[in-house]
């Protein structure tokens, strides 16, 4: 994707900014084999990156003035201290696997593979674990793997997965180095329904222990259940995106799942500023 933006640039077009990327723009670009070379493009006005509007929370909590290791002070705004994983969410109890879960990396994903705790290991294909690379900077968390995902075994396939390559690689962030991809879920829940409480309760404990070995500088939630989970506030994408979270000291940016864009385009924008809020973390660590 990344060899795509560079390509455009080659012959001439201006770079891609998400807040005037059409849809179906994005889908030709995410749908395009990797082989395929690519078009000269209608020249597009690229305006000045907005700067991330910070909205103020009604949160009692208090802005630190000190930032904990692993956290920024982005600049206008407000970190917020998220809950550990699902807690504060109704029905969802003790998260812990009985014993220590592994802290190497390929350990854990082996473990995780042949994980039979919840009734969603009855119907899958294959377990997806993760994808991109585990000294990563950034971690970003998906919902549930979906039917490309559990046939592959790879998270964020297709025509979103390819998109969200692309929003990522116009921050200079790419899966091959720079980023770790998984979802809270680990097993396609049959017809892509939400996730119940005790299949979070049995698949949470995994996500915990990818954050302890992955250790990323941040971490970026998709989709509205993500960012529930995460910051554990009940509160819809709309009130969690455009501003800095924290779990457990990472700081943690909400915004929407790239597959949701491909249905609205509207949200492209804010998408756009939660991703420079993203950047503008990176780049003050």
């Amino acid at each position: 994707m990344a060899r795509l933006l560079r390509q455009r640039q080659e012959l001439g077009a201006d770079p891609v900014v998400l807040e005037n990327l059409k849809g179906s723009e994005a889908l030709t670009l995410a749908r395009r084999d990797p082989g395929e070379s690519v078009p000269a493009p209608q020249s597009i006005p690229v305006p000045q990156a907005p700067t991330p509007t910070i909205s103020p929370t009604s949160s009692s909590r208090s802005t630190p003035s000190v930032m904990t290791q692993g956290s920024a002070s982005a600049q206008g705004s407000v970190i917020m201290e998220g809950g550990d994983l699902g807690k504060g969410r109704q029905g969802v109890a003790n998260l812990g696997l009985d014993g220590p879960l592994p802290t190497d990396h390929g350990e854990l994903r082996e473990l995780c593979l042949n994980c039979t705790r919840c009734r969603l290991s009855e119907g899958r294909t294959q377990v997806v674990f993760s994808d991109g690379n585990p000294a990563a900077r950034v971690m970003v968390v998906g919902e549930a793997p979906g039917a490309n995902e559990d046939a592959t075994g790879t998270p964020f396939v297709g025509a979103a997965g390819k998109f969200l390559d692309l929003l990522l690689a116009a921050v200079g962030l790419s899966r091959a180095d720079s980023v770790y991809i998984c979802n809270v879920i680990k097993c396609r829940p049959p017809g892509n329904r939400n996730p119940r409480p005790d299949e979070i309760e049995a698949c949470a404990p995994y996500l915990r222990a990818q954050i302890r070995t992955v250790q990323p500088e941040a971490i970026l939630a998709v989709g509205t259940f993500a960012g529930q989970l995460l910051t554990g506030e009940n509160a819809p994408l709309g009130k969690l995106r455009g501003r800095v979270h924290a779990y457990q000291g990472t700081p943690l940016v909400v915004t929407y799942h790239p597959a949701a864009l491909l249905r609205n385009s509207g949200w492209t924008r804010p998408t756009w500023n939660d991703l420079q809020l993203l950047r503008q973390i990176l780049d003050e660590l």
